[in-house]
Formats: structure tokens, C-alpha cells, sequence
């Protein structure tokens, strides 16, 4: 899967650099098979389950830094986004360029208004978040979008300094949902499996 999205930064045509950080042999040895280069071990600190994004990309920069590699723009590609593209990625570093960004994100909407979104109570009930909205059409509520789980364009500065991905200056990359699948779970896997074999015949 890795191999997936370094290939796909690399036909980008974006990069000066393709890198991976991680922590694991195994992975390190798969990524530089595929074309990405690995400067350094990712310490343990920046390795378990509650590690942020922002936190691995500052790592990264200051090891970079630290080896006098001097970054002027910075792009995070996940390693579980099983269908991002070339140009995604490129549309991103343009979207990027238009304006006055700190950070450039893959978004995309959600498949049902989250206005209606309901909750299962400790009773085991059904309730709505927002019962407000229960006679209100879907197609009149404003749509929902969120993280698409595929990479993010940001400034060194903006990810040195840990800001908030979403903010005042991040600008969004509308992905199509029958393309975004990020893998968390077993359920993740088998659906992304599903829709890869879909898309094969596209």
C-alpha cells in the first residue's frame, strides 16, 4: 500500500524528494525499493498511536534541517490513502500556489447531511443531535465536508510550529468520494478492496 502513494508522489512531478518516515525495517527497505528515500529512523517518541501528523512532519523537517536540507514546501501523503493520485497531488501544490496559504488539505463531502446525524443513548435509544433538523430536507441543508485522509501542502513554518491543519489559511482539494478511502480498520481494507476492483473498470 505504501508503494501506492510514493509511487503516485513521484509521477506527480512535484517533488524535488520523495521521503518516508517510519520506525520499521521492513517498511524502510519497501520504500526505497519503491523509489522514496529514508535519511533517518523515525524515534519511538513520533511512533505510536497518538502521534500527530504535525508532530512526524516537524520530526521530519528538523532532521532534514539538521543535515543542512533546506525546505521551501512540504507535502504529507499518507501511507493508508490506497487511491490518491498524480493529479491530486499536483492540483494540490496549484491550488496551493493561487493563494495565500499556509496548508492545502484533501477534503471531501459527506455521503449524508451530518445535520441528521443521530446518536445511539446509553439506553439504547435513538436520538438526533440536532432534532431541529428532523423535517428539514437533506437537499436544503448545507453540505458537510471532511479530511480525505490523502495529503496535505503546508509551509515549513505552519508544520514547524504544529499549527491546526484546519484554519483561516488552509485552502481545500475536493476529492470525489468514490475515491477516497482511508484504511483504519478490517472494514476499511475490505472496502477499499471492493472499490479498487470497481475502479479497474472504470
Amino acid at each position: 500500500m505504501i508503494q501506492w502513494s510514493i509511487e503516485a508522489a513521484i509521477e506527480s512531478g512535484c517533488f524535488d524528494q520523495v521521503l518516508v518516515s517510519t520506525d520499521d525495517s521492513e517498511i524502510a527497505e519497501i520504500s526505497k525499493l519503491s523509489g522514496a528515500v529514508v535519511p533517518f529512523i523515525r524515534p519511538s517518541e513520533y511512533s505510536d498511536d497518538y502521534t500527530t501528523t504535525s508532530a512526524v512532519m516537524r520530526h521530519a523537517l528538523e532532521s532534514l534541517a539538521s543535515q543542512g536540507i533546506e525546505i521551501k514546501l512540504a507535502c504529507c501523503v499518507y501511507a493508508t490513502a490506497p487511491f490518491v493520485t498524480p493529479n491530486d497531488i499536483s492540483a494540490g501544490l496549484e491550488k496551493f500556489e493561487s493563494g495565500d496559504y499556509e496548508y492545502v488539505v484533501s477534503v471531501t463531502s459527506f455521503e449524508f447531511p451530518i445535520q441528521r446525524a443521530c446518536r445511539i443513548t446509553s439506553g439504547g435509544q435513538l436520538e438526533m443531535f440536532h432534532p431541529q433538523n428532523y423535517l428539514v430536507r437533506s437537499q436544503d441543508l448545507e453540505e458537510a465536508y471532511h479530511d480525505a485522509g490523502q495529503f496535505y501542502w503546508g509551509i515549513p513554518s505552519a508544520w514547524l510550529e504544529e499549527k491546526p491543519v484546519f484554519g483561516a489559511k488552509t485552502a481545500p482539494l475536493i476529492i470525489p468520494r468514490h475515491r477516497v478511502q482511508d484504511i483504519d480498520t478490517k472494514e476499511d481494507w475490505l472496502r477499499a478492496e471492493m472499490m479498487f476492483e470497481v475502479m479497474k473498470h472504470l
